[in-house]
């Protein structure tokens, strides 16, 4: 069978499932059962497959029908221009996380510190973007650490990395003069009006924090009566926001003796980003 014609069977699998996107996510699978780049699909659209080729596809095809997320299914994730490893045990990096990112790097640091690293694609992109820093990342899965440990020696930076087994910064020693964090912000009354993709599919604790009074905002109170302490004089916290939670968190920060409190807007001009400075 053609690459094409199979490519066209895939799509009508996805869209009658209901599938968003169903031509985009079928042409990622069918890059990733060829192993080829997804810029040189159309190249390859009019070659035979191999039988194995075949049943990567369907089976990937009828993973994405359940909703399983992209990502997940080829194990990969571009995030500021690199690629890192995603399993089940993380949060699939959004491209609106790169509003944080883009944040941390408008001043220099020296040592950085990420609150609930998942992946690790946010210290590993800072420690990648700043070759001259190091950093820690911790989490409470040791499964994401694993994860995050692979992407850190995947993309070089591993020698400037260090990953803790940590709730918050309990585990956390020294001083830091940037801490980020892209904590869980869900509300547990929000959790069924997600997406299947990530309600069924994603870690519910990278999604919903842990003592939740239904705001969403308690990692972020954590985050406020924790890190205050390990942020050098200057330092920055950043940490992202769900929707509608920047002035809640600007105000903890506030109580907490942080300074220059701002927002930063993602591309779409949501409020992403919440920043702050130890005095």
């Amino acid at each position: 069978m053609q690459a094409q014609a199979l490519l066209a069977q895939g799509v009508g699998v996805l869209r009658d499932a209901g599938v968003d996107g169903a031509a985009r996510d079928a042409r990622w699978l069918m890059a990733h059962a060829l192993d080829i780049a997804l810029d040189r699909l159309t190249l390859a659209l009019h070659d035979s497959v191999t039988p194995a080729q075949e049943a990567r596809f369907r089976a990937a095809i009828a993973a994405r029908a359940r909703r399983q997320p992209v990502a997940q299914i080829t194990g990969q994730r571009l995030f500021w221009g690199r690629s890192f490893r995603v399993t089940p045990d993380v949060l699939d990096p959004r491209p609106e996380t790169e509003t944080l990112i883009a944040t941390a790097l408008e001043q220099p640091f020296q040592r950085v510190l990420d609150l609930g690293t998942g992946s690790g694609a946010i210290l590993a992109t800072l420690l990648a973007e700043r070759p001259e820093a190091t950093g820690v990342g911790v989490d409470l899965s040791p499964a994401a650490l694993a994860v995050a440990q692979g992407n850190a020696q995947a993309l070089g930076v591993a020698p400037r990395a260090e990953f803790l087994h940590s709730d918050w910064c309990a585990q956390v020693s020294g001083q830091f003069d940037l801490i980020v964090s892209n904590p869980p912000y869900i509300g547990q009354g929000e959790v069924e009006s997600l997406a299947d993709e990530t309600r069924d599919w994603e870690p519910r604790m990278a999604l919903v924090p842990q003592g939740c009074d239904g705001t969403g905002l308690a990692a972020y109170r954590a985050i406020a009566a924790q890190a205050p302490a390990y942020l050098a004089p200057g330092g920055r916290l950043i940490v992202e926001l769900g929707l509608g939670q920047g002035p809640a968190v600007l105000a903890l920060f506030a109580q907490a003796g942080l300074t220059s409190g701002r927002l930063v807007d993602d591309l779409t001009a949501r409020a992403r980003v919440a920043l702050a400075c130890a005095s």
